[in-house]
């Protein structure tokens, strides 16, 4: 055995078994030939070694992590040439992952950590994309004249250490920049009443305001997206905000055995907890609604206003409008089939029912923020958990100052379940907001309205 410091290329097909499905002899076929036109080359030029080949992939060793990075976004370039003809459900593919560390080499094959780690940041990886850990991006830097964009931790299975991840695809390079929020959050774990590990992160002063989760959440990668961290961040220029990764999200334990409303409601006291939170302000966005009205039932000595937007108190499977059963289906088919596939149709047809108003390069990220966020498993849990979701019944024994926001085209949460929401919690107060999105995006008047009539409702209850 031998061992040394190597970076090591991971890469396999996006959907292999679904094409070969479709076609063997045609993807062995297309295959070969990106052997020769695209792989080979670009890895021999870059003094790479093969270490061995796979059904759908290659497993690659480099001396360097500038030759490996090199390689792999010259390979994802002229797939993206050799892969124009056919249907978008029948392209190849590829995603590709680098990492640098310590390697066992024994009897030609390797080993270790560092191997372990360039597979998980493979599945990471976009398809036609490049993921490099922190330690890559480090060494590289801007000097390789490539954009990378900031991921944040990731965490990825049996790997204990949440590992922070940078991406490169075809877009990033002409993509304009995230504009982080104006503070930085520091992140910290509770440990739930079963021992599941939650992520969450305080940040700003003044009343305590708690998120409650929703569909899906990562601290790290929702704080630099266009669809949530302004909002989060001019929030926590008014207020002290808690946010946390519900279990099976972000960088909180995926591997969990129960998703259940009960357990959610225990994560939320355990952050809580963490964060020394004796009283505080709620802010529940979409089903983060009904846990929000089920926790200031079940501890009104806790809770001092809540702020619910988007919600609802009735999943779709415990709404009497059939459509809403079809919906339901539909995007639950789409969670089952298109997480993680190199045809974008899948998840923009997921997006487009949250955001269907977002520009294009917003809707982009939130497809990822969403693909990095859990794995198809735990989504479709959550999914059939949410959709199973009726707090009617609690709605009525809400005690607080409540402010109900909900946009008047949402596809998500029709605007009929927040009026639903508004006449049910005892004096609510309701606001109809412009547009047509689930989320509310910055630079749309929905954006404006929300933080305005947030900000003034919590000066007045947020302190209890």
């Amino acid at each position: 055995m031998e061992r040394r410091l190597a970076a090591i290329l991971c890469a396999d097909m996006a959907g292999y078994s679904r094409l070969m499905e479709q076609d063997e002899e045609d993807v062995l076929r297309r295959q070969k030939a990106h052997r020769n036109n695209a792989f080979d080359p670009s890895i021999s030029s870059n003094c790479g070694h093969i270490v061995k080949s796979t059904g759908d992939g290659l497993l690659v060793e480099f001396a360097s992590a500038h030759d490996a990075v090199r390689c792999a976004i010259g390979i994802q370039r002229a797939m993206t040439h050799q892969e124009d003809a056919p249907a978008p459900d029948r392209r190849i593919a590829y995603r590709v992952g680098i990492n640098l560390g310590d390697i066992v080499f024994d009897e030609g094959d390797v080993f270790g950590d560092g191997v372990n780690v360039a597979a998980r940041l493979q599945g990471l990886s976009e398809p036609g994309g490049v993921c490099i850990s922190d330690t890559v991006y480090q060494t590289v830097g801007d000097r390789i004249g490539y954009s990378f964009r900031d991921m944040g931790s990731q965490r990825v299975k049996n790997i204990s250490r949440p590992i922070r991840v940078w991406q490169w695809s075809p877009e990033s390079e002409t993509a304009a920049p995230i504009v982080p929020p104006p503070a930085q959050q520091h992140i910290r774990f509770a440990t739930a009443r079963d021992g599941v590990q939650i992520a969450w992160a305080s940040i700003g002063q003044g009343a305590a305001l708690l998120k409650a989760p929703n569909w899906l959440n990562h601290l790290e990668y929702e704080w630099r997206s266009p669809a949530w961290g302004l909002a989060f961040g001019k929030l926590a220029q008014r207020c002290q905000l808690v946010r946390f990764d519900q279990r099976g999200n972000g960088l909180s334990d995926w591997d969990v055995k129960e998703f259940s409303v009960r357990t959610m409601i225990d994560d939320m006291t355990a952050v809580a907890d963490a964060a020394c939170l004796e009283r505080f302000a709620l802010l529940g966005i979409s089903q983060g609604g009904a846990f929000s009205i089920r926790y200031a039932v079940e501890h009104p000595e806790r809770v001092t206003c809540l702020v619910l937007m988007g919600s609802y108190l009735r999943g779709r499977l415990k709404r009497p409008d059939p459509e809403q059963r079809k919906l339901f289906e539909a995007l639950k088919m789409t969670i089952r089939d298109g997480w993680g596939s190199p045809n974008p149709v899948f998840r923009h047809f997921f997006t487009s029912n949250f955001i269907p108003d977002a520009q294009p390069d917003v809707a982009q990220k939130f497809d990822e923020l969403q693909r990095v966020s859990t794995s198809p498993a735990n989504a479709l849990r959550l999914w059939n958990m949410n959709a199973a979701v009726d707090v009617t019944d609690l709605a009525r024994q809400v005690r607080v100052p409540t402010l109900v926001l909900h946009c008047a085209g949402d596809r998500v949460s029709p605007i009929e379940e927040g009026r639903m929401v508004a006449r049910t919690i005892p004096n609510a107060n309701f606001i109809e907001l412009p547009g047509n999105n689930h989320v509310v995006l910055e630079g749309t008047p929905a954006f404006d309205r929300f933080l305005e009539e947030t900000s003034a409702f919590l000066d007045l209850h947020a302190a209890g």
